[in-house]
C-alpha cells in the first residue's frame, strides 16, 4: 500500500483542488501544493520502508497486470518529479494571480492550471513506478495529454494553441510508434512485464524483431526529449506560463522520454547498433541546442534551446552505457527549473522577456540574482554544486571511449558553461536596462531553495552516491557503484572539465565578437530544417482535410461512402496480409435442409435490390422493410426465434419511424432525392463494389473458418464467472462493457441532437 500511496494522494488531489477553486479559486494553489506535500512525506517514508512492488491482474489474457514498483530508478525519478513539483506549485500561486491580473482574466483559471499540473504528475508518478510495458505507455500517452492542456493553457491565444498542437502532434505520434515496439515486444515473448521481457530477451539472444521494436521505443523516445529530429516542439511550447515550462520541459515531461530508455536499457544493450544510433543523436542535439541556446534572445527560448542540449548528454550517456545517465537528470532538473523560475519572476517584475531588453538587475534584484547565480553554476558544472558531479559522470564515460568522445565532451560542457553564462551575465550584470521594481519573495524563495539544494548537492554526497548507484543500477539490470567525489589530481575527468571551463570562459568573455554573426546564422538556418517541414506537411494535410470535406458534404452519397470505402478497404487488406490456414473461401455442401434459409436469403438480396427503383418514398420504406422480415423468417430458420421476434419488433418499429420521418420531409427535397437515386454515378457503382465486395468477402472468409473454439465457447465458458444470468447479459454489461458504454453515448449524443432540432431552437 505504501507504494501506490503517493499516487493515491496526487490523484486525489485534482477532484479536490477543483472542489475547493470553485469556492475560493486563492484556495486551489495551496491545496494543490498541500496534496503533493503529503505525497512526498508519502513517498518519503515507501523510500524509508525499502523496495517494494504491487501487482494486480488487469488483462489476464493478454499477460498484462497492474504492477507499480519503488526501485531505485523510480525513487531518483520520483524525488524530482515531486520535489521540483511541490516547488512549481508554491511559485504558482503567487506567479499566476500577476499573470491573469495583466490578461485581465478572472482568477477562476488559476484553478485549471493547478488541477492539470497534478494530472501531468499522477501520470508521470505512474510512468517511473509501472513495472508492465502496457501500463508505461498508457501513462506516457497520459502526460501528452495533460501536457497539451497545459501547453494550451492560455487559450484564447493563437500561439498557445498552435505550440499544443504542435507538441501533441509531435509527442502524440511518436508515442504511437513507441506503443508498436511494445506491442511488437509483446508478440515476440508473449509478456508485457519489463523483467520477464528482460529475461526472455537474454536467454532468445539478438534478432530482427528486438531491433526492430528496440528502434520504435528509439523513435518514440526522442519525441518526448525534444531530440533530434524531434526536437522543434520544445521551443514553440515557452508559449506556456513560466510554471509550465518550468516543470514540464526541465524536470518532467522532457525527462520522460530518456526514462523509457533508461528502463527498457537492459534490452538495448542487447542490441549495441542501436545504442550506438541514440548517442549519434544525442551529439546532434547537443550542438544544435547549443548553438540556438547560445544564439537565442528571449529568455525561456534560452533555456528551452539548452534543455534539448542537455537531453543530448543524457543520450550520450545512455547511447556509451554510462552509469550516471539518471543522475545527469536528477541534478539538470534542479538547475534547470531554478533558472526558468528565475526567468519567470524577471519578466513578472520586469515585464520584458528579452535580452535585448534586460541588463544589470543585479542592483534591483540582489536575492535573484545570487539564488540563480548558484543554478547557473550548477548547470555549468562548476565545483561545489550537484552539476559538478553531473559533468564527472559524463566526462568518465565519455574517456573510456577514446579521444573523439572525450573532444566532443569538453566542446559540449563548454557551450553549456557558455549560453548559461552569456543568460546570467546579461541578466544581472553590466549598465541597467529595463529595470522593474522588485520580484515578489514568493517568485524568489522556491529559487532559492532550488540553489540551495544545488550547493547541498555539492558537498552531501553521501545520500547522491546512494541515488545514483541505486538508480544507474536499476538501469542497466546490475549492481553498480557511484562513488561522487573531489579528487585533486591529474585525472583525465579533471583535465576535460579544466577545458570546459577554459573554453566556456572565453565564450562569455567574447560573446560580443561572434554573437550577432550567430543570431544572424541562426535565423538563415530556422528557414529549413524539421519545423519547416512539419509546417509544409501540416500545410498539406489541411489542403488535403478540405478538399475532402468539400467533397463529402456536397452529397449524403459522398459522406456515406466515406465511412464504408475505408473500412472495405481495410478489411481486404486484413483479408490479403493475414497469414491463415488453408484456403481464404471454402463452398461447404447445399443440403435440402438449407432451402428455406436459402429462399430466406434470396427474398432479402432481391428486396434490396428492387429498393434501387422504388417510386416514392412509401414504396422505399415498404421494400426496405422485406429486407428486414425475410432476415427475421432466416433467423427462424436457424433456430433462433428470439432473436427473430427482436429483429421483427425492431423492423416494425424502424419501418413506422421510416414513413413518419420521410413524411415530414418537404416534397421538393425527396423529389430531388428521388432523382438522385435512379440516376447513379460512376462512383457510386465503385463505392458499392468497394464497401459490398468486402462486406462479402469477410463474411464468407469467417464463414469458412469456423472451428469448435470459437469466441462464444469461451463467453459462455466464462458467464458464470462474470456473474451475470445470461450469456447475452455478460457480453453486454461485461465482456463488451465498453463498448456498450460508447454505443450508449453516441445514442444519447444523437437523442439529444435530436430533440434540440425538434425543439425548434435556433443557435444564436
Amino acid at each position: 500500500m505504501t507504494v501506490v500511496l503517493p499516487l493515491l494522494l496526487v490523484v486525489l488531489s485534482v477532484p479536490l483542488v477543483l472542489g475547493v477553486g470553485r469556492w475560493r479559486p486563492s484556495w486551489s494553489g495551496g491545496v494543490g501544493a498541500l496534496g503533493t506535500a503529503g505525497a512526498l512525506a508519502a513517498f518519503a517514508w515507501s523510500v524509508h520502508e525499502g523496495p517494494a512492488q504491487v501487482s494486480v491482474d488487469w488483462i489476464p489474457t493478454w499477460h498484462v497486470r497492474l504492477a507499480l514498483a519503488l526501485d531505485g530508478l523510480s525513487i531518483l525519478y520520483g524525488v524530482l518529479i515531486l520535489g521540483v513539483g511541490l516547488l512549481i506549485l508554491l511559485y504558482a500561486r503567487v506567479y499566476m494571480p500577476h499573470y491573469l491580473e495583466e490578461q485581465r482574466r478572472p482568477r477562476h483559471d488559476e484553478v485549471r492550471l493547478h488541477a492539470w499540473i497534478l494530472t501531468f504528475m499522477a501520470a508521470m508518478l505512474l510512468l517511473v513506478m509501472a513495472r508492465d510495458a502496457l501500463l508505461l505507455v498508457i501513462a506516457l500517452d497520459l502526460t501528452t495529454v495533460a501536457s497539451y492542456f497545459l501547453i494550451g493553457y492560455d487559450r484564447g491565444r493563437v500561439e498557445s494553441r498552435s505550440a499544443a498542437l504542435l507538441a501533441l502532434i509531435v509527442t502524440g505520434s511518436t508515442s504511437v510508434v513507441l506503443l508498436g515496439g511494445v506491442v511488437l515486444l509483446g508478440v515476440t515473448y508473449g509478456t508485457f512485464a519489463l523483467d520477464e521481457l528482460t529475461d526472455l530477451a537474454s536467454r532468445v539472444g539478438p534478432g530482427p524483431r528486438l531491433t526492430a521494436a528496440l528502434m520504435l521505443l528509439a523513435v518514440g523516445a526522442l519525441g518526448k526529449s525534444a531530440q533530434v529530429p524531434f526536437h522543434f516542439w520544445l521551443p514553440r511550447a515557452m508559449a506556456a506560463p513560466t510554471p509550465v515550462s518550468a516543470y514540464l520541459h526541465s524536470a518532467a515531461m522532457v525527462a520522460a522520454g530518456v526514462f523509457v530508455l533508461q528502463r527498457f536499457f537492459p534490452l538495448f544493450a542487447l542490441e549495441p547498433r542501436v545504442l550506438h544510433g541514440l548517442a549519434g543523436v544525442g551529439l546532434l542535439s547537443m550542438g544544435m541546442g547549443s548553438l540556438f541556446s547560445l544564439g537565442a534572445r528571449r529568455l525561456k527560448r534560452v533555456l528551452a534551446y539548452s534543455t534539448i542540449a542537455q537531453y543530448g548528454y543524457v543520450l550520450v550517456l545512455v547511447g556509451l552505457g554510462g552509469d550516471g545517465a539518471p543522475f545527469y537528470v536528477l541534478a539538470h532538473g534542479l538547475c534547470k527549473a531554478a533558472l526558468f523560475l528565475t526567468v519567470g519572476a524577471i519578466t513578472e517584475a520586469t515585464g520584458k522577456d528579452s535580452l535585448s531588453d534586460l541588463g544589470g538587475l543585479a542592483r534591483s534584484q540582489p536575492w535573484l540574482a545570487g539564488t540563480s547565480a548558484v543554478a547557473a553554476a550548477g548547470l555549468g558544472g562548476l565545483p561545489l554544486t550537484v552539476g559538478f558531479f553531473k559533468d564527472e559522470l559524463f566526462f568518465h564515460a565519455l574517456a573510456a571511449r577514446g579521444p573523439f568522445w572525450g573532444a566532443a565532451g569538453v566542446l559540449g560542457a563548454a557551450l553549456t558553461l557558455g549560453y548559461t553564462g552569456r543568460l546570467w551575465v546579461r541578466l544581472f550584470l553590466g549598465e541597467p536596462r529595463g529595470v522593474g521594481p522588485r520580484a515578489p519573495g514568493g517568485l524568489v524563495w522556491p529559487v532559492g531553495v532550488l540553489g540551495a539544494a544545488t550547493l547541498l548537492g555539492g558537498v552531501w554526497l553521501e545520500p547522491l552516491s546512494w541515488l545514483a548507484s541505486a538508480a544507474g543500477g536499476e538501469m542497466k539490470g546490475h549492481a553498480v557503484e557511484v562513488s561522487l567525489g573531489y579528487h585533486l589530481d591529474a585525472r583525465v575527468e579533471n583535465l576535460l572539465a579544466l577545458g570546459a571551463w577554459t573554453l566556456g570562459a572565453a565564450l562569455v568573455a567574447t560573446r560580443h565578437r561572434w554573437e550577432a554573426g550567430l543570431v544572424k546564422l541562426i535565423h538563415a538556418a530556422s528557414r529549413v530544417g524539421a519545423e519547416r517541414v512539419y509546417g509544409e506537411v501540416l500545410s498539406r494535410a489541411d489542403a488535403l482535410s478540405d478538399a475532402l470535406r468539400n467533397l463529402e458534404v456536397r452529397d449524403l452519397r459522398d459522406r456515406v461512402a466515406a465511412v464504408l470505402v475505408p473500412a472495405g478497404l481495410l478489411g481486404l487488406a486484413a483479408l490479403l496480409f493475414t497469414p491463415s490456414e488453408g484456403p481464404l473461401f471454402v463452398v461447404g455442401p447445399l443440403g435440402r435442409a438449407d432451402v428455406p434459409l436459402l429462399m430466406g436469403l434470396l427474398i432479402a438480396a432481391g428486396a434490396a435490390v428492387a429498393a434501387l427503383g422504388a417510386g416514392n418514398h412509401l414504396h422505399l420504406v415498404m421494400v426496405l422493410s422485406c429486407v428486414g422480415f425475410s432476415l427475421a423468417a432466416v433467423f427462424s430458420f436457424a433456430a433462433a426465434p428470439d432473436v427473430a421476434f427482436t429483429a421483427v419488433l425492431v423492423e416494425t418499429t424502424f419501418t413506422l419511424l421510416f414513413v413518419a420521418l420521410l413524411s415530414r420531409l418537404p416534397r421538393r427535397s425527396r423529389e430531388r432525392a428521388q432523382s438522385e437515386a435512379t440516376r447513379p454515378r460512376w462512383r457510386d457503382w465503385l463505392y458499392s463494389a468497394v464497401a459490398g465486395g468486402s462486406a462479402m468477402a469477410m463474411t464468407w472468409n469467417a464463414l469458412s473458418h469456423l472451428s469448435e473454439e470459437r469466441v462464444m465457447t469461451r463467453h459462455i465458458a466464462l458467464t458464470e464467472s462474470a456473474h451475470a444470468k445470461d450469456v447475452v447479459s455478460a457480453i453486454i454489461a461485461d465482456f463488451r462493457g465498453l463498448d456498450t458504454v460508447g454505443e450508449t453515448s453516441v445514442m444519447v449524443v444523437v437523442l439529444l441532437g435530436v430533440m434540440h432540432l425538434l425543439s425548434g431552437e435556433r443557435a444564436e
